[in-house]
């Protein structure tokens, strides 16, 4: 519990001086460019962010569940298995690159026919799109996981909201339009994905000569099946955020993409923070797996009380934020922004459970848990929206959200419950061996 509070400090700290950034650069993005011409930025952002999301695996899951040696939480890892592991994460991130690729591009080229984008942004989203595949670094946050170096992630990872900041300042004054502050977005993307790479690989050397797609599977008959799962639980996340975000402007225009994506952001912090979570507690679990149910409510009782506040700090102090951050346009989203800050709050509760049940083997139930709940808000969006616009969307998220917390938690239970019932009847067969050897006749003497 020590390290983990020590983790989720620096991960923590990482997403302190990510907000404040943040708070910076969405008041120059707003300020600049309206809420028209923010929607237009929020839907190319989404759309990237989106598409990565799916074509991307949670490698860094991998690395931490097959380069570890032993169960122990000082176990150091084993180099040939996270050599495996390692060339398995990279082989598929290559995989992501291709396949993202080619479905950026169907998308961009039929974006007119459900996005509300302008023709001339249409070359600017499919290369934001390529960026942002290129930028995939779940496999050297993994490595840097597995090694508890979280204090040299979350340095790594700061470099992102620094070069955002430093141009959005420049888009501010030298390009004050969408294209100025997707090339801001797109630099950062590019410059944290170096900055992770050089500082895993400075803790482990990267070896491509390893990389294959058999090497894992031949020795875990379960990897595909965690792979796949892992994929589609993250897709989900992705769904629930940036998918929304696209519908939400194919449902009501960029206009309410914009006021939405404004909402999120300021409301959904504790989504970040929930990630920030089962970022750190992750790695624990699977190393110390008989105290990982207690560990994981723990998480979850500080996650209520956390929840709570932030909740409150979003009731009293959304007005002034979205006052003082945003044009006057803004202000009409902030029934919206207490609601997805509710949703957050939600998630953060979740967050442990979710990393509970992939942490003992069970992402393929984590996955359907997620799914059902997400896929329904989709479905009902448009109902949603028509019903009470961007507070119709954001319900819909809050829906979700719960309905997934209490999906885990039920799983969670089941889970505890299979664990009660076999140990139970190992400790009944035991006695019964017991009881079968006390009453057999004794063994005659032996030698002469």
């Amino acid at each position: 519990m020590k390290r983990l509070f020590s983790n989720i400090g620096w991960l923590l700290g990482g997403r302190g001086f990510n907000a404040v950034m943040s708070l910076v650069y969405l008041y120059l993005a707003t300020n600049t460019l309206g809420l028209e011409g923010f929607g237009h930025f929020a839907l190319i952002v989404a759309l990237g962010q989106a598409i990565t999301g799916l074509a991307n695996f949670q490698t860094w899951q991998f690395i931490v569940r097959w380069g570890a040696n032993g169960d122990g939480p000082d176990a150091l890892p084993d180099p040939e298995n996270l050599r495996d592991a390692t060339g398995f994460a990279i082989a598929l991130d290559m995989m992501s690159i291709v396949m993202g690729s080619a479905v950026a591009a169907i998308v961009v080229a039929t974006a007119q026919l459900w996005l509300p984008l302008p023709t001339e942004l249409l070359w600017l989203t499919f290369g934001y799109c390529a960026v942002s595949l290129l930028a995939i670094r779940t496999t050297p946050t993994g490595l840097l996981r597995l090694r508890f170096k979280f204090a040299t992630a979350t340095a790594a990872e700061a470099v992102q909201p620094a070069i955002r900041t430093a141009g959005a300042l420049l888009a501010f004054v030298f390009m004050p339009n969408v294209m100025g502050f997707i090339l801001a977005w797109a630099a950062s993307e590019l410059a944290v994905a170096i900055a992770l790479w050089v500082a895993a690989a400075r803790i482990e050397r990267i070896d491509l000569s390893a990389l294959s797609l058999r090497r894992i599977p031949a020795k875990h008959a379960d990897a595909w099946r965690f792979v796949w799962s892992t994929n589609m639980s993250g897709t989900l996340t992705i769904a629930g955020k940036q998918v929304i975000i696209l519908l939400v402007g194919t449902f009501g225009g960029a206009a309410l993409a914009g006021g939405f994506r404004v909402a999120a952001q300021l409301g959904q912090a504790l989504v970040s923070l929930a990630q920030t979570v089962s970022k750190a507690i992750f790695p624990e679990l699977v190393h110390a797996k008989e105290n990982a149910l207690t560990m994981a409510r723990r998480m979850a009782n500080i996650a209520v009380i956390a929840g709570i506040i932030a909740v409150l700090i979003a009731l009293f102090g959304g007005r002034w934020a979205l006052a003082n951050l945003a044009p006057g346009d803004f202000s009409a989203f902030y029934w919206a922004m207490v609601i997805l800050a509710i949703a957050g709050a939600v998630e953060l509760v979740g967050a442990s459970l979710e990393s509970l049940l992939v942490s003992a083997g069970r992402a393929g139930t984590a996955f359907l848990v997620r799914a059902v709940p997400t896929i329904l808000a989709l479905v009902l969006l448009d109902v949603a929206i028509d019903w009470n616009g961007a507070k119709g969307a954001a319900f819909a998220v809050l829906g979700s959200s719960s309905l997934a917390v209490v999906g885990f938690y039920v799983a969670i239970l089941n889970l505890q419950e299979i664990k009660i019932i076999v140990s139970s009847d190992n400790k009944d067969a035991g006695q019964s061996a017991d009881k079968e050897a006390d009453s057999a006749p004794p063994a005659p003497p032996s030698g002469t």
